[in-house]
């Protein structure tokens, strides 16, 4: 049976390409859900094995729809992550001239990034805001009117919009950051980590037993005596109450790992809670040093001084 995994729709958007370089969605069945709650929710009920989901961009920062999914609920585990080039293209139907357009269409994200490459080559075109970048490039490829009852020339999408409507490229890449990257991670219900590979990330959450001077310093020192370098870490609201916060971490590193270990281990004590969502292999490769005093021979060696001491 043919397993069944959820992606934050529409199709043809950058999620939909991220989930298609997951190896392990590799012939799986790929549904479109209309929001990140609706992908996830899907995840915790058994509906689909997985969901693909935006957590973070470089250029707008993190997808708090995500972390909050992530941080409340049922608990849930970051199995694999992609990082995904967001580049947009402007698409049009075949045999449609760049000097010919007038009318665009996209998502209003989009229309912030391309707007000043919009102002340079196409000053008189008009850039009307859709739902999402994939509408956009249907509404041209069907010849949809917009409100005012006029058919758009061309939509900026994702390139993968264009081939999936049959729509022709008039110009690519044409956002205003070009080294702009979302991550995407697969999320899943919980369950035994893979093995480390050396180049690997942990995702944890903690929650602060009470608001007080040090609370966060006492999180972070768990990790730099450990020598744990993290990568992210930024606070959400729990949702039970004004002004009662968690930490949402992301650190460099595997749970198998006696430094990440013994870290969280750190965190267990000092924190009222902490929610572990995974340690999976890094998409960047990064294989981070360990630092001397910190590999998991010093720990087994610090550990079997103190037993014998104890002996």
């Amino acid at each position: 049976m043919t397993e069944r995994y959820a992606y934050l729709g529409p199709e043809a958007t950058f999620t939909e390409a991220a989930a298609l370089r997951f190896p392990a969605l590799a012939g799986a069945t790929l549904e479109p859900s209309p929001t990140v709650h609706a992908a996830i929710n899907a995840v915790r009920t058994g509906e689909v094995t997985g969901a693909v989901v935006p957590v973070e961009n470089s250029v707008e920062g993190s997808v708090n729809a995500t972390l909050d999914e992530l941080i409340r609920g049922e608990p849930l585990a970051i199995t694999a992550e992609v990082l995904l080039p967001v580049t947009f293209t402007l698409l049009a139907r075949p045999g449609t001239d760049l000097a010919d357009v007038r009318r665009i269409v996209t998502h209003p994200v989009a229309e912030a990034q391309c707007r000043a490459w919009v102002s340079a080559k196409l000053p008189h075109a008009t850039i009307a805001l859709g739902p999402s970048t994939a509408a956009a490039a249907a509404s041209v490829a069907n010849g949809t009117p917009g409100p005012d009852g006029t058919v758009y020339d061309a939509a900026i999408s994702a390139p993968l919009a264009g081939e999936r409507y049959g729509l022709a490229a008039l110009a690519v890449d044409i956002g205003e950051d070009s080294d702009a990257v979302t991550r995407f991670v697969l999320v899943t219900l919980p369950g035994k980590p893979g093995r480390p590979t050396g180049s690997d990330k942990t995702t944890l959450v903690a929650f602060i037993r009470d608001d007080h001077p040090g609370a966060l310093l006492e999180i972070l020192e768990q990790f730099a005596t450990r020598g744990v370098n993290l990568t992210r870490i930024e606070s959400r609201p729990t949702g039970n109450g004004m002004g009662r916060y968690c930490f949402a971490i992301d650190v460099e590193g595997h749970v198998a790992d006696a430094r990440v270990g013994e870290a969280m281990m750190g965190l267990r004590r000092v924190c009222a809670t902490v929610r572990f969502l995974g340690s999976y292999p890094r998409a960047d490769g990064v294989r981070p040093p360990v630092l001397p005093g910190t590999s998991n021979s010093d720990f087994a060696d610090a550990a079997a001084w103190l037993d014998q001491l104890r002996g």
